[in-house]
């Protein structure tokens, strides 16, 4: 009976010393949910619509930002398919407002990491490859936004969307709106790219096409957590451009290293004669990578004829290669002869990516030149840590993390042990005794 109490008043204790130590990850780590739509854009056939959304709806706090995915959907929330309307791209901005603001002038962008400097500053870009491209970022990660300590007096924290779509219904060249080609918009031009499908731009239609017109939106997704020092570890997030102009920093001459990225770029056709398995455009650049971290996830970015693009260590090594995904279908996510999605980069605490500061990094992209194109990307994002999740603790640092008011009552319960046990020895001992004659 003794033995069994001690038993139970052991169990007690631990169990008081383990709810006072036990982490709260779980609890803190949630991962929330909430889903927005864009302020409507009114389309019809031929119109591209490319505007920016100021202080669109988003989760508000100090918070940890997992993902955040987007697609393009009417008014009934049915998806669009891309050979209807094309998502040229979508882009999320952080900035900081003056309170009561007035004009743009009392805003400023919160650029990312780097490093193309006032261009590609977005925490967030996906374009036609939006619906089958993971966003996530694993645990313990996530972009870390919101932190009262970062936001300037008198400012609060804004996110600005921008939404590229092209419709192509009734187009004259569907492919060739979509590559944004000068001369179908009207410009006398060659070439194609952003500047040729601006806002209110319209691509050239079927002669004597007609449709009506279709109000869409931008529906996304963002998944995040309660923000938590003790247990998360906060990324940074690096937009690298295969058409960076990299200028080598020479202190003997005072230079500084500039990046000068153009984002877009041209593809010629391979010519007549040539086999189509060697019709392939390769364009790379090489730069010194600014900081040293471990890469977390790594994703590419790439327009319709690209068939990849990957990013190369010092020594050769790959340390991201991402491929794109081709629709086979019609319907919307497998829209054939479009990139659907692109493959992503996970790597493993068993087998971690690190890039080291001031490493020589290459990146290279490759595209099908079988046919011609215009206005084409290659981009990569990568998200990097430049810290190291902290351990769980162990059973003895358990017990160093015992709280002062615990031990008086773990010491009153050994003692109220010693006692029972002793109490229950001695009367069992005298129960046990004959009477000598």
């Amino acid at each position: 009976m003794a033995a069994n109490l001690a038993i139970i008043m052991v169990t007690i204790l631990f169990l008081v010393i383990h709810h006072q130590t036990t982490p709260t990850t779980a609890a803190t780590n949630v991962v929330k949910t909430e889903v927005f739509r864009s302020p409507e854009m009114v389309m019809e056939p031929g119109l591209v619509s490319n505007k920016d959304y100021f202080n669109v709806e988003f989760p508000r706090g100090h918070i940890g930002l997992k993902s955040f995915n987007a697609e393009l959907v009417d008014e009934r929330g049915n998806l669009l398919p891309l050979h209807e309307v094309y998502l040229h791209h979508w882009v999320l901005n952080r900035y900081f407002a003056r309170e009561n603001r007035s004009g743009a002038d009392d805003l400023s962008i919160v650029r990312n990491s780097g490093i193309c400097g006032n261009r590609l500053t977005q925490y967030f870009g996906v374009g036609a490859e939006t619906r089958r491209t993971s966003t996530y970022i694993p645990h313990p990660y996530a972009i870390q936004v919101g932190d009262p300590a970062t936001i300037p007096e008198g400012y609060e924290e804004g996110w600005v969307l921008n939404v590229h779509a092209i419709d192509t219904r009734g187009a004259d060249d569907k492919m060739g709106c979509t590559e944004c080609r000068c001369n179908l918009y009207g410009f006398s031009e060659a070439g194609g790219g952003l500047h040729c499908c601006p806002d209110d731009g319209r691509c050239r239609l079927k002669q004597g096409f007609r449709g009506e017109n279709k109000t869409i939106y931008l529906r996304y997704t963002v998944k995040y957590v309660d923000w938590d020092s003790s247990s998360i570890v906060p990324v940074d997030i690096y937009i690298l451009d295969v058409t960076d102009v990299w200028t080598k920093a020479d202190q003997s001459k005072g230079i500084r290293a500039t990046h000068y990225c153009k984002v877009e770029y041209g593809v010629e056709s391979c010519g007549v004669g040539v086999e189509k398995d060697g019709c392939v455009d390769t364009k790379s650049v090489t730069f010194s990578f600014p900081v040293g971290g471990e890469v977390v996830y790594g994703v590419g970015h790439q327009h319709a004829g690209g068939v990849g693009t990957t990013l190369y260590d010092q020594g050769g090594r790959t340390i991201c290669s991402s491929k794109p995904i081709y629709g086979e279908g019609n319907e919307a996510g497998n829209e054939a002869g479009f990139i659907v999605g692109m493959s992503t980069c996970y790597p493993t605490p068993a087998a971690p990516v690190k890039i080291l500061a001031g490493e020589t990094l290459t990146l290279v992209s490759n595209y099908s030149s079988v046919e011609s194109h215009t206005g084409v990307m290659a981009l990569f994002y990568l998200l990097l840590a430049h810290s190291q999740p902290k351990p769980l603790p162990t059973l003895a640092s358990k017990f160093m993390m015992v709280p002062e008011f615990v031990w008086p009552i773990v010491l009153l319960g050994v003692v109220v042990i010693v006692v029972v046990v002793a109490w229950k020895g001695i009367i069992g001992n005298s129960e046990g005794y004959e009477t000598i004659p």
